[in-house]
């Protein structure tokens, strides 16, 4: 006889099943997301999950094309991506309305996206990311504006603003940084640049010595390495060189600053070392990181990106946006604490007491045309068996009908957590059950 062979039962290497339970938690993160960005007035949209390559080879940034899209050729013979980031894409959907649509825009959207990199904590080849843009908006109110947007959401998730910090810097300081304070050319700027954004997660004098590499003999002879260095040390921007003071980049970080400071968003500060690795950002970038001892990194972040929609032809508008991994996220509500015990959306597990699944079942309907969500065992073990596995799925309530039951028209409710059963007609049980279901959405105990 052949050999059977055995399916693997485990998701592709950095992707992740969702179970009901897990899904109950995906769902609760999206709903508290869209609940704040719609507060703020911003409108859903999507988009297909394949995009065309050149899409991102304008301006995405070559590690991203290179290294960590899923790139295929289609039975058309065209160069395909699975969507590794959304910003693309909601930049092409505006420039092909470009005229029609009514500014300023604002859009959010919640896709999956794919990136093919080494998993690990915080970062998955498949995600989810709440995108949140905002177009046609050319002064600080749009930075303060989506800034508050991401600061509201972890809010509304509870947490604490000492638990996570709101860094920022701007591109255009760092233009004026590189290319003309230390006077690097436009190669060495841009490697620079790179570099700077990953100087976190490199070894320091690794970081140092790939410095090293990229300026020329004269310049390291002039100290144009120990300048560099010691500007990224610079932790406020009043301690810039003062030549720099008057850059219109450094008065409106301060500006961005003191908006924020008089939203109550305090914990806002400026990071020189903060660069963003999307080539396509513009001017001010932020990020916010999780101040917990044990996932202390950057959970998400965003920034102005004037010219993106100018690439497909058309007018630039100009864009501040961000984008909010459910990863990262998932994991500082863990680690704080945050994640609330959630529970089956089913109110009532039915057991059945003998053969009266036909005779039960225009009950059944009266009971969910009340509004209840109720699950039937029409499995005939014995009632021990179901009221088992309704505690093992977490409903709260068991409806026990037998025979008497539907005779009398009293049905049995028994509370799985407390062990208290008592019998009512339909219009009670459903009043009890969504007085429970309300106090428990308010968290009352």
């Amino acid at each position: 006889m052949p050999e059977v062979m055995s399916l693997p039962t485990t998701p592709y290497k950095g992707a992740r099943d969702f179970y009901p339970e897990d899904k109950r938690i995906q769902n609760y993160m999206f709903g508290v997301m869209r609940q704040v960005v719609e507060r703020f007035g911003y409108e859903e949209y999507d988009a297909p999950i394949l995009e065309p390559l050149e899409l991102y080879t304008a301006k995405t940034g070559e590690e991203i094309v290179n290294e960590q899209t899923y790139l295929f050729t289609d039975r058309g013979d065209r160069r395909v991506v699975i969507r590794p980031e959304m910003t693309p894409t909601v930049s092409r959907m505006v420039a092909a309305r470009r005229q029609e649509l009514a500014y300023p825009l604002r859009w959010y959207s919640i896709p999956n996206l794919w990136r093919y990199e080494r998993p690990q904590r915080g970062r998955l080849r498949e995600h989810w990311q709440l995108n949140v843009d905002i177009f046609g908006i050319e002064n600080l109110t749009a930075e303060h504006e989506t800034i508050a947007v991401a600061d509201s959401i972890l809010q509304a998730f509870g947490a604490k603003r000492s638990m996570y910090k709101i860094k920022l810097n701007s591109r255009k300081l760092m233009e004026e940084i590189l290319h003309h304070y230390l006077q690097l050319d436009e190669v060495q700027t841009h490697s620079i640049s790179k570099l700077i954004d990953r100087m976190h997660k490199m070894d320091y004098a690794d970081f140092l010595t790939q410095v090293d590499a990229i300026l020329v003999p004269l310049q390291r002879e002039d100290g144009v390495d120990k300048k560099l260095v010691d500007l990224l040390h610079v932790k406020s921007l009043d301690k810039l060189p003062e030549v720099l003071h008057d850059h219109e980049s450094v008065k409106e970080l301060k500006k961005l600053l003191k908006l924020l400071d008089e939203a109550d968003i305090t914990n806002a500060e400026f990071d020189i070392t903060l660069m963003r690795g999307f080539d396509y950002y513009t001017d001010i970038v932020f990020e916010v990181f999780d101040t917990h001892t044990e996932n202390n990194r950057s959970m998400f972040g965003g920034g102005r990106y004037d010219g993106l929609v100018g690439l497909f032809g058309v007018e630039p508008v100009a864009t501040v946006g961000f984008g909010m991994g459910d990863v990262t996220l998932q994991n500082f509500l863990e680690s704080h604490g945050l994640l609330p015990v959630l529970k089956p959306q089913t109110d009532a597990y039915v057991v059945l007491v003998g053969d009266v699944y036909k005779k039960s079942v225009g009950v059944l309907a009266k009971f969910r045309e009340h509004g209840l969500n109720i699950a039937v065992d029409s499995s005939g073990r014995k009632l021990d068996k179901q009221l088992k596995s309704a505690v093992k799925k977490g409903i709260r309530y068991a409806l026990i009908i037998g025979d008497l039951e539907l005779e009398d028209q009293q049905y049995s409710l028994k509370d799985l957590q407390t062990g208290d059963e008592e019998k009512h007609g339909i219009e009670r049980i459903v009043s009890i059950v969504k007085d429970r279901r309300h106090e428990e959405e308010l968290g009352v105990d």
